[in-house]
């Protein structure tokens, strides 16, 4: 297993280890995983220096310990919510393509109100885009925090993993979308026609969908996934 860090002069706050492409990059500061500028940068970093690692296909990020994810303050990437996933903390997972969570291991929400604030890290605009305007507004204006469940009921949280064994679901959730298994670059230019659609009109993401298109029935793996559908067989997709 390979290991990167960012060591400033403020000490490690982020980990990442690499391993079979998955770059798992945690939040170093327990018990609570609050954000600081410090904290910011190096995570900046440790996502920049995955994306530009050939070798890595998705990102995971964690926080360190049981007991949060973060309680503080642009990732293709996967939240593993194993503790409380509060205020900044949250906003660091809305920003993640997927979030899975951890049965039992604590609440959710942005109670930035109870502070005379509003979740200033991006947390107005990617909630309302999850969980619609009316819902986004009430969890934000009241600032309750809930449960991983009722997160995943409203759309809020993709799945819940049981406790014991929740990083090795993690793990195996995030292997599905490894070559050989799966074309890696089809599923990157998935996330980027959605995200960036989304900022999009229609008849612009719909060209926007078909530039993408037309770069990957150039690829080798769309090659090699519509011959292995003729002949019937299991593709084996390279990422390239």
């Amino acid at each position: 297993m390979a290991t990167i860090a960012a060591v400033p002069a403020t000490g490690t706050l982020i980990n990442t280890t690499t391993e079979g492409g998955i770059a798992w990059i945690e939040m170093n500061d327990p018990p609570a995983n609050t954000y600081t500028y410090e904290m910011m940068q190096q995570l900046d970093g440790a996502i920049l220096r995955a994306r530009m690692d050939g070798d890595v296909h998705i990102i995971i990020v964690r926080g360190a310990g049981d007991k949060f994810f973060s309680a503080g303050a642009n990732i293709k990437i996967i939240a593993a919510l194993n503790g409380h996933t509060v205020g900044g903390g949250l906003e660091i997972a809305l920003a993640a393509d997927i979030r899975l969570a951890r049965q039992d291991a604590g609440k959710i929400g942005l109670p930035e109100v109870a502070l005379g604030v509003l979740p200033g890290t991006g947390g107005t605009q990617r909630l309302s885009r999850l969980v619609g305007k009316s819902r986004s507004i009430e969890l934000m204006a009241t600032g309750r925090t809930f449960s991983f469940e009722e997160a995943e009921e409203m759309g809020l949280v993709n799945q819940v993993f049981a406790r014991d064994t929740f990083f090795e679901e993690v793990t195996e959730y995030a292997r599905q979308f490894l070559p050989p298994r799966k074309a890696a670059r089809a599923v990157g230019r998935i996330k980027r026609s959605v995200q960036s659609g989304l900022e999009m009109s229609f008849a612009e993401g719909l060209s926007l969908e078909r530039e993408l298109q037309q770069h990957l029935f150039q690829s080798e793996d769309a090659h090699e996934g519509l011959a292995a559908y003729v002949e019937k067989r299991t593709p084996n997709f390279k990422a390239r």
